[in-house]
């Protein structure tokens, strides 16, 4: 499906992997639904890195992985949705904040303009 949406948050990190379970548990069943509230939040969509390999230059190469295993996009209408009292509220919500925050780390939030 397209990116329809004026920009992109990333939000990029790493979990303790005896926090795996509940961390997408809690991400599926509550953080995102609780963020899809929020006025200007349009979709989000989860992804969790793997390994990749890919021709270039007529050769095949193995790419390194860097960076957090687990992403979700955010497809906002503006920047000014992060910063709104509704975002804030959504990101207290539930479990996430006692039972998941605490246990993930490299965390990287990241926003682009879709162009």
């Amino acid at each position: 499906m397209p990116i329809t949406a004026r920009y992109v948050l990333m939000a990029s990190m790493d979990v303790d992997p005896d926090h795996d379970a509940i961390f997408n548990e809690v991400y599926d069943q509550e953080h995102v639904p609780f963020l899809l509230e929020v006025p200007g939040v349009l979709s989000v969509t989860r992804a969790t890195a793997e390994p990749l390999a890919m021709m270039l230059g007529g050769e095949r190469r193995e790419m390194p992985f860097e960076g957090p295993r687990y992403t979700a996009i955010y497809e906002i209408e503006s920047p000014d949705v992060v910063l709104s009292p509704e975002w804030a509220a959504a990101v207290e919500r539930g479990r996430w904040p006692s039972e998941v925050r605490p246990y993930t780390r490299n965390r990287q939030h990241k926003l682009f303009k879709v162009s």
